[in-house]
């Protein structure tokens, strides 16, 4: 290819941080491989693999101009797509370019599929996953015959008020292959399935003497680890019949332990010719899914085990490409039953859902279900009220709610200067609470540190006693956390971190002269299977007995229990056996999904971005169980309230399409 001065473009695209140097490197692989190509191809390529890096599956032509406006393109650049945007087949007459009638037989890197242009290999993702649902939805409706019956023992009479939405939900889930449940925080999502389970497999025990293999998963270790807690608290309370309650599992893996994750490979030992050995398969926290791990979990899944996945759909979406539960829940709100669901639900379980019918009902929607009632946040809450406000973009109302708060909400209308940092984290701001009716008040970590030399055991009282401690002290520094929106920057992780260090050191609460010392919080950032570890597991430096009863520094870490002992339990590990590892007084909101907190604390960064959205704000608040408190300018949330996540994907288009 002779030189085409608009290839130029991409050193000054990277000089402007539109693309990084990984996009330009393939926009000049793609050049090369194609010498007799325009530059509109290769430029085009650097914008699929920047695009598949902000979260998107493809490029869409016909929205670019958002991202021209988005990333204040040249006029030069908006040029060169408007050319590809007129006219998109002119671009399959490179071999660069594949089209979906033609992709099987081309080795070319990028598919154009109508308007959208996608790396091939997340287009083979998001094709494998759409054609693995869309089978599963394809098949009829197969209630057991004691359903209606069956669902009367864990839920009362219907309500002619208001549906059970839990119980609609059970009961869609076991007539069907394939379940979405999606609901806000407190909305009961963990009960509904511990109840599905216990449903299932009291029918199952009619019809066959084997039970149903299940399997529970999330996405990350710490997800994991809050699900075994909760569930197995769940199912000890269940009214199943005790040999039913037996067949209930309280272990949850990893995905990456449940589909045989192997080092060096992005490739998994379950897969389409070693499939899971499982009838249910259950998924927390799917909102953290990404595109292309979906598609390896349906390539392992048997053809007829039954999949149910459980998420917030407001919660933000997966850190990698996609935005599968998203995708999935577009019409939850509004139901799109249709007539004969919403018959056969009043047959089922006595409940009306004829508000939620619609004539323009789709298959994906018989399978999905909302849960709307949130046990944790009362009508009283502010952070109930705060949280719906942010998810229906309501500007005003969220500004009415942080100057006239109620007494579990705290807003400081300004940066993270030193002394209003210093108040929030050592003291979690609890003067700013004072107005909350109990006598219980919100905590900062000076709280567990100091908790941690209060209450620390004898030298010699005992490997147990110094469990019981670690344990303490990991408990009192979960009931607070700062959380952030990005990682770099002064109000990032890295900024924060070293703040509140250095505030905590001259406060004389830790001793931060060397790398470690006791009470320093960390998180794993990469899955360590020889020590039990995954990324996202949160520990704490501790002094306790060695052999010789020596006091020394060792992480503790609380780990799930094996398949016979669900209960959580203490590690102990040598500081220099972790591996990649950071400081997490601050973490980001990406990595608190999965976790709550009493006391959570958001930080927000000086002036607006892309990364600053609706789903962020809601996520952050989220996390709070009793307080939270938001640090940030007035301007910015507004923008966050009024810019919800738009990821680009073929995904919806493909399920939702008629036969």
């Amino acid at each position: 290819m002779r030189h085409d001065p608009r290839l130029d473009l991409l050193e000054q695209a990277t000089e402007r941080g539109m693309l990084r140097a990984l996009d330009v490197a393939f926009a000049r692989f793609l050049a090369a491989q194609d010498t007799a190509a325009s530059a509109v191809v290769p430029l085009l390529g650097a914008l699929v693999s920047r695009q598949q890096a902000d979260g998107h599956l493809c490029l869409d032509l016909t929205t670019w101009r958002q991202l021209a406006e988005e990333f204040a393109w040249p006029s030069s650049w908006q040029a060169l797509v408007t050319e590809a945007a007129a006219d998109p087949h002119a671009l399959t007459t490179s071999i660069l370019v594949a089209t979906p009638a033609h992709h099987a037989r081309s080795a070319s890197p990028l598919v154009l599929d109508g308007n959208r242009l996608y790396l091939r290999r997340y287009w083979n993702h998001e094709q494998r996953v759409a054609q693995a649902i869309g089978r599963r939805l394809a098949q009829a409706p197969n209630a057991p015959e004691k359903l209606a019956e069956q669902l009367a023992r864990p839920f009362p009479a219907a309500n002619a008020d208001a549906p059970d939405w839990q119980r609609i939900a059970c009961a869609l889930a076991a007539r069907g292959a394939f379940t979405v449940i999606t609901g806000g925080p407190g909305t009961g999502k963990t009960t509904t399935v511990v109840r599905l389970l216990g449903l299932l497999q009291t029918l199952q025990r009619h019809d066959s003497p084997r039970p149903l293999r299940i399997r529970l998963a999330a996405p990350t270790g710490k997800a994991a680890a809050r699900l075994q807690s909760s569930i197995s608290t769940q199912i000890a309370q269940l009214d199943v019949d005790a040999d039913v309650r037996a067949t209930i599992p309280s272990q949850v893996d990893t995905l990456h332990r449940l589909l045989g994750a192997r080092p060096d490979t992005r490739r998994f030992r379950h897969d389409s010719s070693n499939p899971l050995h499982l009838d249910v398969l259950v998924i927390d926290e799917a909102s953290m899914i990404d595109l292309e791990m979906m598609s390896a979990v349906l390539t392992a899944l048997p053809d007829d085990a039954r999949l149910i996945l459980l998420g917030d759909k407001d919660q933000l979406s997966s850190v990698e490409a996609g935005a599968v539960l998203g995708d999935l829940c577009r019409r939850a709100e509004a139901g799109h039953y249709s007539a004969a669901t919403a018959e056969w639900l009043r047959k089922t379980t006595g409940d009306r859902v004829d508000a939620w019918v619609r004539d323009d009902a789709l298959p994906l929607d018989q399978h999905v279900a909302m849960l709307r009632h949130s046990h944790r946040f009362g009508a009283d809450s502010g952070i109930g009220t705060l949280a719906q406000a942010v998810n229906e973009g309501s500007a005003t109302r969220v500004r009415q709610l942080l100057t006239q708060p109620q007494g579990d909400i705290s807003w400081m209308d300004a940066n993270a200067d030193t002394p209003r940092l210093a108040e929030l984290v050592l003291e979690g701001a609890a003067a700013r609470f004072a107005s909350r009716r109990d006598d219980a008040l919100p905590q900062g970590y000076r709280h567990y540190l100091e908790w941690l030399q209060r209450e620390r055991p004898p030298a010699n009282a005992g490997a147990a006693a110094f469990d019981t401690w670690a344990g303490g002290v990991l408990e009192r520094f979960g009931s607070f956390q700062l959380l952030c929106a990005l990682r770099r920057g002064p109000m990032g992780t890295e900024g924060l971190n070293r703040q509140i260090t250095d505030i905590l050191h001259r406060e004389g609460l830790i001793d931060a002269n060397h790398e470690w010392y006791e009470g320093r919080p960390v998180m794993v950032t990469r899955n360590d299977y020889s020590l039990g570890l995954m990324n996202g597991d949160v520990g704490i430096a501790l002094r306790v007995p060695d052999e010789r009863g020596a006091l020394q520094l060792r992480v503790a870490f609380e780990v799930a229990g094996d398949t016979d002992d669900a209960r959580t339990r203490i590690r102990f590990v040598l500081p220099s056996r972790l591996g990649e590892r950071e400081t997490v007084y601050a973490m980001t909101v990406h990595k608190s999904q999965g976790s709550e907190f009493d006391h959570a604390a958001l930080v927000l960064p000086e002036e607006s971005s892309a990364v600053l959205t609706r789903e962020l704000l809601y996520t952050g608040i989220t996390r709070a169980r009793r307080w939270f408190s938001l640090v940030g300018q007035r301007a910015v949330i507004d923008n966050m309230t009024g810019r919800p996540t738009q990821r680009y994907s073929g995904l919806w288009e493909r399920l939702s399409a008629r036969p």
